[in-house]
């Protein structure tokens, strides 16, 4: 993609709107958006505001950093306390609390945790600290499973033994069948993720959307591709159908990345995986194979009978789900704050919670935003 500018385009997104609120005449009508990116972009921009009253978008479990569990992230409290250990992660996820405390607490009593911006920077602290053990802290959706799975690759043909990988991968379409079998489900359609798809494909979903009859729409994350992923399933919801469509095509092909998929099948095999907020959901996750189990930080660390109980005082779990949006947890706000998160939904650059707190969604609108005062978006 070479520009950016047409991809928000106030015209064509009006366009867009003209077409969804005159085909939009049967429902009500609620799909989930299931991309953290694509929920911050939807709020930024007032989209879910400019849209006809019976169509709802639901923000579902699809900010990496806040469904990696809170047992997980205190395994990586343990594991950065010792004094042996560097231990590596992705910015976002310093600040997300564990039990008591996060990653920017045990760096300010003396742990080594660095910020890194890639796992191969952290092979790289490996490679030039032989006397340290380095682990890098892998979460994430299909997106960054190909990075971390090279990198693991990468250590084992170097012989670089001082580095581990704690793996909380999770994988989108166990999630999405989760979600439509729990019995109080409202969603009817999904907008899909068009960064996972670009890695995976588009080969699992129709399966998905066979079973539990829901449109299932691979849309982008600036304003007219959401726009046009959300018009594509209000047309398919208005005719009764539920197929699989591509509206990323720019991006994402049928049979995905085979070069990434190769990669993350060599390393990586399917396991069950807890859900932050929302427990364990069968083959949901990824965990390194036999033959890579040497690099396993868990194992390495001995934390993995290491268990937590979600505090009861955040609700994120039912924002994860589409039960609740932010602005309807009691603590929204006030005890939780950026400042003072709760649970990694306040934190994550693609929590719903930092969204709507950030774009200032702190209740519910007065009344809708109508197609002619359109002016948002672009």
């Amino acid at each position: 993609m070479k520009y950016i500018d047409e991809f928000n385009n106030p015209d064509l997104a009006r366009r867009l709107l003209d077409d969804i609120h005159a085909t939009a005449t049967g429902g009500p009508w609620a799909m989930m958006e299931v991309c953290g990116g694509q929920t911050h972009s939807i709020i930024r921009h007032g989209i879910d505001q400019l849209l006809p009253d019976s169509v709802e978008l639901i923000h579902g479990p699809g900010c990496p950093v806040c469904v990696t569990p809170l047992e997980m992230i205190d395994k990586a409290l343990e594991i950065a306390s010792r004094p042996d250990v560097i231990f590596c992660s992705f910015g976002d996820m310093l600040r997300v609390p564990g039990t008591g405390r996060d990653l920017f607490r045990v760096r300010s009593a003396g742990g080594d945790v660095r910020v890194v911006y890639s796992p191969m920077d952290a092979l790289d602290i490996a490679r030039r600290h032989p006397d340290r053990q380095v682990v890098f802290f892998g979460i994430g959706f299909e997106t960054t499973a190909p990075a971390n799975a090279m990198t693991v690759h990468e250590a084992r043909r170097l012989g670089i033994r001082n580095f581990s990988l704690l793996v909380s991968h999770v994988r989108v379409p166990p999630a999405v069948e989760a979600i439509m079998s729990a019995p109080n489900c409202r969603v009817q359609a999904f907008l899909a993720a068009g960064h996972v798809c670009s890695v995976m494909g588009t080969n699992e979903y129709p399966d998905l959307a066979e079973r539990f009859k829901v449109p299932i729409v691979v849309t982008g994350f600036e304003p007219l591709d959401i726009l046009e992923g959300i018009r594509r399933t209000v047309h398919q919801l208005e005719r009764g159908e539920h197929r699989v469509e591509n509206a990323y095509e720019r991006a994402v092909r049928a049979a995905g990345n085979p070069a990434a998929l190769r990669m993350i099948q060599e390393v990586f095999e399917v396991t069950d995986r807890a859900w932050r907020g929302i427990g364990v959901i069968p083959r949901s996750g990824w965990r390194l194979t036999d033959a890579f189990r040497d690099f396993d930080a868990e194992r390495r660390f001995d934390v993995g009978g290491l268990r937590t109980d979600e505090p009861t005082a955040c609700r994120s779990g039912e924002v994860l789900q589409g039960l609740i949006k932010p602005h309807q947890c009691e603590a929204f706000g006030t005890t939780c704050t950026p400042r003072t998160p709760l649970g990694a939904t306040m934190v994550s650059s693609e929590g719903a919670c930092a969204a709507y707190y950030l774009y200032r969604r702190l209740e519910v609108p007065a009344r809708p935003v109508h197609v002619q005062e359109a002016t948002t978006v672009g």
